[in-house]
């Protein structure tokens, strides 16, 4: 393919994704295929001649889209939102054409630098304190991650590094084993399952610690925790504090915590993955009170912030603390600004060497939405989840299950746990809408996640109206299946 046949092919494509989404609502959210369906549809080897592009884009509708789950459908209320716009895949189409590995800001410049300001846009639209921003001679800074799993593994593991060292200036006989022993990471029995990985990862012990009633830990349960461990000679060194947390959106108390980790020295994250957009709305933004206690800060904005994955934004306030941890500088990399102080090479704060050049998709949404559209965006989210749970609540067959501070609803018939996984099979396979569900404390409850840029008060509305009438119709069989057993 040469360049005039990437113009004809690129407007064919960029017409076909337009057409996508403009008319994705008449398409059915969730496939009908069986595990092992697209094997048969293609060769068991690659062609030994080119084929054609045509060839290749009838191949789209025959068997990629027969098996996508559509997470843009107005229908889909699962998981939680992933962002897309169309400047966002613009901005996407340019990071592919240009196609840097902006490991170092010599290997990129422009990547590297608008990654910083933009971080710092991002940072000053929510508020964050003056220490988590790069600025132009400040200590911290921010990063654009994979995902939120990714921010915690890297915080996780330079704080690991940072208590290492610490106690070892304190007792020199201790060898880094000696002291990986002994390490112990905190998090919410509500937090997500990323965070017991990272430590897996880490090789060290993590230890949940109890939410109350609203599933929020409080201070109180940390310090009991924290007081028992210590007694036992074990060293506690990293707590994970969640803003709303997956199964249910619930909120750690950040005012109480904070303290108590500054106190004890240990690294205080904070996992704001899909809430954190909400912060860029003034009228939401105390939720992050007590940021200022944390170490280091994610949110997604490829979740809630019409920023199309990956995106994930990460901040520390120290930035020596990740650099020192994964700081290793082989010939190679090497270039005549690396040791100016005024650069930053952003493979010392990350997992991988390699990067693309996200930034540019934060540079084209910021600027195409304004501050002003993406509240209006998040805004318009929580007025349609407030929505459904007035309708969820007008019904008295239905309890709501937790606070709906945000865009999710958890919600489920009252009634045993085998009747909500009916309840939740019999919207699954009819597939007009798409939930998932979550445990809270022993129920097992259905979550209606505000999902897509184009959902509608409609579509709420339907959602609502298909899942009560199958409600009503789970009800009667059971009821009959009950009738006929107690006549037996």
């Amino acid at each position: 393919m040469d360049a005039a046949e990437f113009r004809k092919s690129g407007k064919q494509m960029v017409d076909y994704i337009a057409d996508y989404l403009e008319k994705i609502d008449k398409r059915q959210v969730f496939p009908d295929v069986e595990p092992g369906y697209l094997r048969p549809l293609i060769p068991d080897c690659a062609p030994q001649d080119p084929e054609s592009f045509d060839d290749v884009f009838k191949d789209i509708e025959k068997i990629i889209m027969p098996g996508v789950t559509h997470w843009h459908s107005p229908y889909f209320f699962a998981y939680f939102p992933a962002a897309s716009s169309f400047p966002a895949l613009l901005a996407d189409m340019l990071c592919g054409g240009i196609g840097c590995v902006g490991f170092s800001w010599a290997a990129s410049p422009a990547c590297t630098e608008l990654e910083t300001v933009m971080m710092d846009w991002l940072g000053k639209m929510i508020n964050l304190p003056e220490e988590f921003l790069a600025g132009k001679d400040g200590q911290g800074g921010g990063v654009i991650q994979g995902s939120a799993s990714e921010a915690t593994l890297i915080s996780l593991l330079a704080a690991r590094t940072k208590t290492i060292r610490l106690v070892q200036s304190e007792k020199p006989e201790l060898t880094e084993a000696d002291i990986m022993g002994r390490l112990v990471a905190y998090a919410s029995d509500q937090a997500h399952s990323s965070v017991e990985r990272a430590a897996l990862i880490a090789g060290v012990k993590i230890k949940n610690v109890s939410s109350d009633d609203k599933f929020s830990v409080r201070g109180s349960a940390l310090k009991k925790v924290l007081d028992e461990d210590k007694a036992s000679g074990l060293i506690p060194f990293f707590f994970c504090a969640t803003l709303g947390t997956t199964p249910s959106c619930s909120f750690d108390k950040l005012l109480e915590l904070g303290p108590i980790c500054n106190k004890e020295n240990i690294w205080m994250h904070i996992d704001a993955a899909y809430a954190g957009s909400a912060f860029i709305c003034p009228e939401f933004r105390h939720l992050l009170n007590g940021v200022e206690f944390a170490d280091s800060f994610n949110f997604n904005p490829h979740k809630w912030l019409l920023v199309n994955f990956d995106c994930s934004a990460m901040w520390v306030k120290k930035r020596s603390d990740l650099i020192g941890a994964f700081k290793l500088e082989p010939l190679y990399l090497q270039h005549h600004h690396h040791e100016s102080g005024l650069v930053t090479d952003y493979r010392h704060w990350q997992i991988p060497l390699g990067r693309r050049f996200r930034s540019l998709k934060l540079w084209f949404v910021l600027r195409m939405y304004g501050v002003r559209g993406l509240q209006e965006h998040i805004r318009k989210h929580i007025r349609l989840s407030h929505q459904f749970e007035d309708l969820v609540l007008q019904d008295e067959r239905f309890e709501i299950c937790a606070e709906v501070v945000l865009g999710l609803v958890c919600f489920r018939l009252k009634g045993s746990n085998e009747l909500n996984k009916e309840l939740l099979k019999s919207i699954n396979e009819a597939k007009k809408i798409h939930l998932v569900p979550c445990h809270l404390r022993e129920k097992f409850v259905l979550r209606f996640a505000i999902c897509s840029r184009v959902v509608e008060s409609t579509h709420v509305e339907f959602a609502w109206q298909h899942i009560s009438q199958l409600a009503t119709d789970l009800l009667k069989a059971w009821e009959q299946n009950h009738h006929q057993q107690h006549q037996q």
